[in-house]
């Protein structure tokens, strides 16, 4: 599969790098607006998987017409956010960003053939937005924000328990924002309930601390890079090796958790043809609540989309 990668920050370049570490594609595509930093990102990282022996490359460019012949494109262009600020703070600027840049993958891709994983922020109306511009079909457009939420909830569970990190299973739902839902109740350490682990203010601390934490990092260095490099790669890799991981992403609800017509966090099922199931889970009064409190906040967001 062709992996090309549009947008060449620092959030872009790790997406790049981990799938290179990966192995993934023996061609990686990065593309970015600004002259010279795709081909410098892409030179640093060669140099990398070149010392580790991996025959992945990636190649920078600033043509989108190198996207044509694509399998998977991941869409990170867009500002990020600065400290202080919630995602949907980004929503106006982000939204034109994205729409131009949906336009002209639409251009460059078979759209019947290729999928797209949206990363810009705020991340769900930016994964419908691109899923209307596009006109891909809805099991070929994912959002990232569940997978990322994720590593830091199983991050937060380690740190409260000690427990190997290898023996954690977990999941996030919701708005990738500041009303994600981390799923206590259906979490575990090989099989065995969380809550048999800790108490119910630990639960809450970590539920807190999940949601807050991705503010945190960006107020102490400025972004989030490693991780959601890691966890695209992650998705990447699912569809590249149809996998069926089942993954936590964002994905247009057609009726499922009593939603419609919005992107929002659900687990999937993720292999060579893109999203395969969305599985619904039985949620309590007080997780649906939370749910659809996110579900709202995504609704009105989408409200106000250039959409035609």
């Amino acid at each position: 599969m062709t992996i090309s990668i549009i947008g060449s920050g620092k959030v872009g370049a790790s997406i790049a790098l981990n799938c290179g570490l990966r192995e993934l594609d023996p061609k990686i595509n990065l593309l970015d607006i600004v002259e010279g930093l795709p081909q410098g990102e892409a030179m640093d990282i060669n140099h990398q998987l070149s010392e580790k022996g991996l025959d992945s490359y990636v190649v920078g460019s600033n043509d989108y017409g190198e996207l044509n012949g694509s399998d998977i494109v991941v869409l990170v262009a867009g500002v990020g956010r600065k400290p202080g600020m919630t995602r949907m703070d980004l929503l106006k600027t982000n939204a034109s960003i994205v729409k131009d840049v949906s336009l002209k993958i639409a251009e460059n891709v078979d759209i019947n053939n290729c999928i797209l994983i949206v990363v810009t922020n705020p991340l769900d109306p930016m994964t419908y937005l691109a899923l209307k511009t596009t006109g891909f079909a809805s099991n070929r457009v994912m959002g990232m924000g569940g997978m990322l939420d994720l590593s830091r909830f199983t991050s937060f569970i380690h740190d409260f328990t000690q427990i190997s990190r290898n023996s954690i299973s977990a999941m996030v739902i919701g708005e990738h924002g500041e009303n994600m839902l981390p799923l206590i109740r259906f979490s575990s350490i090989s099989g065995i309930p969380l809550q048999a682990f800790i108490d119910k203010n630990q639960a809450s601390d970590i539920y807190e601390k999940t949601k807050q934490i991705a503010a945190d990092v960006i107020k102490y260095k400025g972004a989030t890079v490693y991780a959601p490099g890691n966890a695209v790669a992650t998705m990447v890799e699912s569809i590249v090796k149809d996998k069926k991981k089942l993954i936590p992403l964002s994905a247009l609800l057609e009726g499922q958790y009593g939603v419609k017509d919005v992107c929002l966090g659900v687990p999937a099922i993720v292999g060579k043809n893109g999203i395969e199931r969305i599985i619904e889970l039985s949620l309590d009064e007080f997780e649906k609540n939370e749910f659809m409190k996110g579900a709202n906040s995504v609704k009105e967001a989408i409200s106000n989309l250039p959409i035609e």
